[in-house]
């Protein structure tokens, strides 16, 4: 044995990292499932590879799952518990929209930045906007019959649901991912990963206001907003961390640890709570004890690689999608949040 150290410092060093390890794997435990339990398990047949964004109609109980990397939107009928039709021939699509009004199903394919309607009840094509490359990230205000497009190499279309036509486009600088739009000012807040910041928009008069530049965490995709609390909730992934900023001024009100691979965040304004879903393989939920105060209610597992997620209010229901896993297929998860 090496001059200087003793057999306690070796035993009090191993303790050391065996309390070390215990917290790690403890912190990897699920908990708080009462607040966030499974109510349904739906099969995806046939859908393989990467999931993307999802969907609801919630009048007929419908959702519409963009399945990327099987280049296909799946039609899942919620009260049947399995899917009733498939969009095929897609390029990658990613973001998706039903739009209420006209009864249509929008899609945003990435892989060659082709936007199409389709009827809701016959599923044919209607419509189709070519946005030249990358078309992603999709947000639908229907007040005023507005969809919101992050594409290409930076920028954010806008398009009307009702004409079917490009309204206009604010240019950024990079790629959108997430992004928010306050509904009675139309100011947007979108994350651009590749330059760090996240981009303050003028969605009146289509142009950028301000880029607040984010240091850590690195790898920001998902975002949601709070219109009553001026907060935005954006989840990064290097560390994996919830940010939670001011809408206004950009400042930094707190950064706690959440799920890794966040790709979905959401503000639920009845219960003032927060919820991410992430690559990681699990669900967190933070309750705002006030504007400026977050705690960590629930670390719910799911499936390793389910991403992608959506929050429907008016069901207290959370969608969460995964992917086919080591022979295990596809499936759409359905989580309701107790009280």
């Amino acid at each position: 044995m090496p001059s200087g150290i003793s057999l306690k410092s070796i035993f009090f060093a191993l303790l050391s990292g065996f309390v070390v390890l215990s917290s790690c794997c403890k912190a990897q435990e699920s908990y708080g499932t009462r607040f966030l339990s499974l109510q349904k398990v739906i099969k995806l047949p046939g859908v393989s590879g990467r999931i993307d964004h999802l969907a609801v109609d919630t009048a007929h109980q419908v959702v519409y799952l963009a399945a990327l990397g099987n280049n296909t939107v799946e039609v899942i009928d919620l009260s049947k518990g399995e899917v009733v039709h498939t969009f095929k021939g897609l390029n990658e699509p990613q973001g998706v929209a039903y739009l209420p009004r006209t009864n249509a199903v929008f899609v945003a394919n990435g892989g060659n930045g082709i936007c199409t309607f389709y009827d809701a009840k016959t599923y044919k094509q209607v419509a189709a906007l070519d946005l030249g490359e990358d078309a992603d990230n999709v947000s639908y205000l229907q007040a005023d019959q507005t969809i919101y497009v992050g594409y290409g190499n930076g920028g954010i279309a806008m398009i009307d649901a009702g004409t079917m036509k490009v309204l206009g486009t604010i240019r950024l600088s990079g790629h959108p991912e997430g992004f928010v739009i306050d509904p009675l000012t139309k100011k947007i807040w979108a994350n651009v990963p590749d330059a760090s910041v996240v981009a303050v928009l003028d969605g009146k008069n289509s142009k950028a206001l301000d880029a607040w530049k984010i240091k850590s965490p690195l790898g920001c995709y998902p975002m949601a907003y709070s219109s009553r609390d001026h907060r935005l909730f954006i989840g990064g992934r290097t560390p994996p961390s919830l940010l939670v900023l001011d809408s206004e001024t950009g400042r930094k009100i707190t950064q706690p640890p959440c799920v890794s691979d966040a790709d979905n965040v959401f503000y639920d304004t009845a219960s003032k709570r927060i919820l991410v879903s992430g690559g990681g393989g699990y669900v967190d939920l933070f309750q705002q004890q006030k504007a400026d105060r977050y705690t960590q209610i629930a670390h719910v597992a799911t499936r390793p690689g389910a991403r992608t997620s959506l929050w429907v209010p008016e069901w207290k229901e959370l969608l969460v999608a995964v992917p086919a896993h080591k022979g295990q297929p596809a499936e759409l998860l359905v989580y309701s949040m107790n009280d």
